[in-house]
């Protein structure tokens, strides 16, 4: 069946928002994903950004989506060895939700032990995830350096 995937990325610069959309289209030419969230398209342009209200419908809004969500699938290239905020309480919920996560990372493989324990699968390659079989969910463990 199918699986409903979570999208948790940094899309604050051109570079983040290029790696997402690459994600993206793996996601899409996956066979085995029926449909993905990316908060990224979802920023509730009726409101005023930053606002109380806008704060509160996304934050609600992204929760949601991480509750109904199969998988997660984490980006967290940011900035050095740094994963953005954002990024990591999405995963931490998922994590205390028990929802399996698969990580993405371009850049230099290096992850806080608090994400290379929970992963289910790692990636490196937009193509490993548009080849990977959501339905059986293989184990792709971590194995770079861990901070």
């Amino acid at each position: 069946m199918a699986k409903n995937i979570y999208l948790a990325s940094p899309f604050f610069d051109d570079e983040q928002i290029a790696r997402v959309k690459k994600i993206e289209k793996a996601l899409e030419s996956n066979p085995t994903v029926m449909d993905y969230y990316d908060p990224r398209l979802h920023q509730h342009e009726e409101l005023e950004f930053g606002s109380p209200e806008w704060q509160t419908v996304t934050y609600n809004s992204d929760i949601e989506a991480i509750e109904e969500a199969d998988v997660i699938v984490a980006i967290v290239d940011f900035e050095g060895q740094n994963v953005d905020s954002g990024t990591a309480m999405e995963i931490g919920y998922a994590v205390k939700k028990g929802t399996p996560i698969l990580i993405f990372q371009e850049k230099e493989p290096v992850l806080n032990l608090m994400f290379s324990v929970p992963v289910h699968a790692y990636m490196s390659k937009p193509e490993d995830i548009a080849n990977y079989d959501f339905d059986a969910m293989k184990k792709i463990p971590y194995k770079g350096k861990v901070v």
